[in-house]
């Protein structure tokens, strides 16, 4: 696909789910409409953006758990967003240089700086697929020109399937799972009312993006319907699943916050504090057995 066939399916009339995401992590990659949405959000749930922080820190401490003790040199990372450091590939081959990454999305934002920034070490293999969630046999035929489907594979399905209604999420990942090879692990996060919903759904709801928030039941579901063993702590809120101790705040005088708005206060700010009513997120790593 050429630049030009990438700027012409870009829509900066209406917000995105990876445009918003990247405003709230405090990246630049994103439109006004965008920024409006996750402006928004904020006005209503101020600690929001600490949902998606956090959200993205549980990514890094499960990529970082399958590779050094589980093993694994295969990543398929399904709606990776926009790039945001550290990336999966980048955690991976931190600790295994040799490790093989294949990133999907379907957005022409994410796809024209994946291109430039989802770039591997010399010694690793890193791909990008453009594909959509919802065409599951698609994004295993590509992911195949990198991945060795006959070796174990870990599967990153990070704050996306809340994107896509039932019945379609339960069979999107039963078709993601059952193409993979025993020994093979699947790590999830996912928005849920059960956490604070006096304070996420307001906020969702004006980012104007469809969510379909589901119970801790129901995201457990994904796991024992595909006959996955969870590990240890099972499905918990994203900042309580093994924290290793790596968080912060960032000191801030309150004179550099003055003149900036709710989305540059937020991206000057780390993620330490962080109390159980901020978090509105589940995740969960299991393996294919």
């Amino acid at each position: 696909m050429t630049d030009r066939e990438i700027r012409e399916r870009i829509d900066t009339s209406r917000p995105h789910p990876a445009r918003v995401y990247d405003a709230l992590l405090g990246g630049k990659n994103h439109y006004p409409v965008d920024r409006a949405a996750a402006e928004g959000s904020l006005r209503l749930n101020p600690r929001g953006y600490l949902d998606v922080r956090h959200n993205r820190d549980f990514m890094r401490r499960a990529v970082l758990h399958l590779t050094r003790d589980v093993g694994l040199r295969q990543f398929l990372d399904i709606g990776t967003g926009l790039p945001t450091q550290p990336n999966v590939h980048e955690i991976a081959q931190s600790v295994a240089p040799t490790t093989r990454v294949v990133y999907v999305d379907h957005d022409p934002v994410v796809l024209a700086h994946a291109r430039a920034l989802l770039a591997s070490g010399p010694q690793g293999r890193t791909a990008y697929l453009d594909a959509d969630l919802r065409a599951p046999d698609t994004i295993l035929a590509g992911a195949r020109a990198t991945l060795d489907p006959d070796r174990p594979v870990g599967l990153g399905l990070g704050a996306i399937l809340h994107f896509v209604e039932d019945p379609a999420a339960g069979d999107i990942l039963a078709a993601l799972v059952d193409a993979l090879p025993s020994g093979s692990a699947v790590f999830l996060s996912h928005l849920t009312a059960d956490l604070n919903p006096e304070t996420i759904v307001p906020g969702l709801k004006a980012t104007g993006l469809p969510f379909t928030l589901r119970s801790r039941a129901e995201f457990l579901r994904f796991f024992t319907d595909n006959g996955l063993e969870l590990a240890d702590p099972g499905v918990v809120p994203v900042h309580t699943w093994r924290p290793d101790g790596t968080w912060h705040e960032t000191p801030v005088e309150p004179e550099d916050l003055a003149d900036l708005d709710a989305l540059d206060r937020a991206a000057l700010r780390g993620i330490g504090g962080v109390r159980d009513e901020d978090i509105n997120i589940y995740g969960a790593v299991a393996l294919k057995p």
